[in-house]
C-alpha cells in the first residue's frame, strides 16, 4: 500500500514524467535501463578517478547495456546550476545531467529546491550490503539523505607527511602550527573554495571549538563570529609560515601532491586514507610518505551519487548507482593501486565470496588500518562550509 502510494506520488509530481519506473521493481528498472545513456557529472581532476569511472562504464555496458558518459567537472556546483537553469527554462523531461557525484552543500541545495529524483537509494538491490549502522550513509553533512542519494565511497581526513623531513606524526592542530613555525614554507593546503582546502578549515575549527554541537546546526542560528574566531586566530598565526608565505596556494589536491613530490612541502592534507599509497604505487609520491590522523579524530563523510528530477535516463542512473555499491566495485575502489577509497559496505556481513576479496586486499604501505584511523568526526552543517570559505577568501585570498 505504501509502495503503491509512493509510486503514484512520483508519477504525479511535476516534472517527473519519466519517473514511473519503481526502484523496488528491479527487473523493470533493468529492462528500461538497457540502451540508455547516462551522463554522469563528476569531478574530473584525478586521473585515477577518471580511470575508475571509465571502468564502471565498461562494466555497466557489458552487464546491463547502459552507456556511461563521464562529464568532467571542476566544480560540482556547475552541475547543480545546470539543473536549476533547466527547471527555470521548463526543461523537465530530458535534462543534460543524469547522475551527479555530490555531497554537502550541493546536495542540501538540490534537496531544498526539489531538484532530485527519489527516493530511490534504499530500494537498490546492493543497499542490503551497506553499513548503515557504522558509517554516515544516511546523513550528508547533517542533512538526512532520505533515499535521495546513494553512497559509493567513504572518506576521512588524513595528513600525509614525508618521513625524510618530518619523521613523526603531529597529534594536534597546535602541533601543526608549532611545526610550521619551525619549518616555514613546508606546508600548504588547497585554496578554498576547493573542497579539500575548505575541509582543512573545518578540521581546524572542530579541533579548536569548545562547542562542536553548534556546528551541527545552520551557521545563521549561531553566533558565527564568536564560533569561528579561534579559526581565524589560528590562521593568522599559521599563514605567514605556509608555502610562499601564504601569498599563493595550490588550486587542488593533485596540485598539492605535486608540491610534495617536488620536495617543496613535507605535509599535506587528504580526504582519502589510501591516497598516499595509491600515489606511491603510481610514482606520484616518494615511498617515504606516510599518513597520520589527529589524536582526537578527523573529519569523515561519504561520497554519494544523486539523480536530478529531470533526468531522461533515471533507470540507467539507478543501475550505475547500484553497481557503485556492489562488492565488485567497492573492492576495486578500495584497492590502493586503483583509488584507495574506503568502502561503504559492512564487510563483515558480506557473503564469503565477496568478503574474501576485501580481506585479501593489500591496502598499501602508507594506509592506516581502520583501527589506526580512530574516531571519525562528523561533518558540520553545510552552511558552515560555505560561509567559512567566503570569509577565508575575504581574509586570506590571493593578493590579500
Amino acid at each position: 500500500m505504501i509502495r503503491s502510494a509512493l509510486t503514484a506520488l512520483l508519477i504525479a509530481a511535476p516534472g517527473l514524467a519519466a519517473a514511473q519506473v519503481d526502484p523496488a521493481d528491479w527487473e523493470a528498472v533493468l529492462d528500461e535501463a538497457d540502451g540508455q545513456t547516462v551522463y554522469w557529472h563528476a569531478w574530473g581532476g584525478s586521473t585515477a578517478t577518471n580511470d575508475f569511472i571509465a571502468w564502471v562504464g565498461n562494466e555497466v555496458a557489458s552487464r546491463h547495456g547502459v552507456t556511461l558518459e563521464h562529464v568532467k567537472l571542476a566544480d560540482t556546483a556547475d552541475a547543480v546550476t545546470r539543473v536549476l537553469s533547466e527547471r527555470q527554462a521548463g526543461e523537465d523531461d530530458d535534462g543534460a545531467v543524469d547522475l551527479i557525484w555530490i555531497n554537502g552543500p550541493n546536495f542540501a541545495s538540490m534537496k531544498q529546491q526539489d531538484l532530485l529524483f527519489g527516493p530511490f537509494a534504499e530500494d537498490l538491490p546492493n543497499w542490503q550490503y551497506v553499513d548503515v549502522d557504522g558509517k554516515t550513509v544516511q546523513t550528508d553533512f547533517t542533512v538526512p539523505t532520505e533515499g535521495y542519494e546513494a553512497p559509493w565511497a567513504m572518506a576521512q581526513v588524513v595528513f600525509m607527511h614525508d618521513t625524510e623531513d618530518l619523521p613523526e606524526p603531529l597529534p594536534t592542530a597546535e602541533a601543526i602550527l608549532d611545526w610550521a613555525e619551525a619549518n616555514p614554507g613546508r606546508f600548504t593546503y588547497p585554496q578554498p573554495p576547493d573542497f579539500l582546502g575548505t575541509t582543512f578549515l573545518k578540521q581546524i575549527l572542530i579541533e579548536l571549538t569548545d562547542d562542536s554541537e553548534t556546528l551541527m546546526q545552520p551557521a545563521d542560528e549561531a553566533d558565527y563570529e564568536a564560533v569561528v574566531e579561534p579559526l581565524w586566530a589560528y590562521l593568522d598565526a599559521l599563514t605567514p609560515h605556509l608555502w610562499r608565505s601564504g601569498r599563493a596556494y595550490p588550486q587542488s589536491g593533485p596540485d598539492q601532491l605535486a608540491l610534495m613530490a617536488d620536495d617543496e612541502i613535507d605535509l599535506a592534507i587528504s580526504f582519502s586514507p589510501g591516497e598516499a599509497s595509491t600515489a606511491i604505487a603510481d610514482f606520484r609520491l616518494p615511498d617515504t610518505v606516510r599518513t597520520f590522523v589527529l589524536e582526537d579524530g578527523t573529519l569523515g563523510n561519504a561520497s554519494f551519487v544523486a539523480i536530478p528530477y529531470n533526468s531522461g535516463s533515471k533507470a540507467g542512473a539507478m543501475v550505475v548507482a547500484n553497481f557503485l555499491m556492489s562488492p565488485d566495485a567497492q573492492v576495486r575502489a578500495q584497492d590502493p593501486d586503483v583509488l584507495g577509497y574506503g568502502t561503504v559496505l559492512d564487510v563483515a556481513e558480506l557473503p564469503e565470496e565477496h568478503r574474501t576479496g576485501f580481506e585479501n586486499l593489500d591496502l598499501g604501505i602508507a594506509t592506516l588500518s581502520p583501527q589506526e584511523l580512530g574516531d571519525v568526526q562528523p561533518e558540520p552543517h553545510p552552511s558552515w562550509m560555505t560561509r567559512i570559505a567566503d570569509t577565508w577568501a575575504e581574509r586570506y585570498g590571493a593578493g590579500q
